[in-house]
């Protein structure tokens, strides 16, 4: 049992070793772009990671098809547009300002315009309620009982 602990205990760093890519680039440019491109695109799998941070196989998948492109020589319009083409605008993470883009771009500011509107008119409404007259609910039958009662003297009872 201690054998197989110290065997574990020895293998275990050697894990982190794996994950790693390494890709060679013919130039620091190509690289760079590679770097660029990778933060910019986001892994298809993943809810919210770039194919850079992420471990999903599909984003290594990715960016060895990157890594191929790149070094291929083709720009970074073409790769994009593969990408897009092949996953659909949601790997980019700033789509382009489209029709079908203009809610994702522009609802964030409607909500808190709708959200301002709200408060001020009921803030509004309710400055209005505190500045009126209060209304005569009481008939005057009513009225002449309560000014009775307001006119006893509590300490005679």
């Amino acid at each position: 049992m201690k054998r197989w602990l110290m065997l574990l205990a020895l293998l275990w760093p050697l894990q982190g070793w794996a994950a790693i890519d390494t890709y060679e680039f013919k130039d620091e440019q190509t690289r760079e772009r590679f770097r660029h491109l990778t933060a910019e695109l986001r892994c298809p799998k993943c809810q919210n990671q770039n194919l850079a941070d992420s471990d999903a196989p599909i984003a290594k998948d990715l960016r060895n098809e990157i890594h191929r492109m790149l070094q291929a020589g083709e720009p970074d319009g073409e790769i994009i547009d593969f990408m897009v083409t092949r996953y659909g605008e949601f790997v980019l993470y700033r789509p382009p300002l489209t029709g079908s883009t203009y809610l994702l771009w522009y609802g964030p500011f409607l909500l808190l315009a709708i959200g301002a509107l709200v408060v001020l008119m009921i803030s509004r409404r309710k400055r209005r309620a505190d500045n009126a007259e209060p209304e005569e609910t009481l008939n005057p039958e009513q009225r002449r009982q309560l000014d009775e009662l307001l006119k006893q003297d509590p300490d005679k009872k």
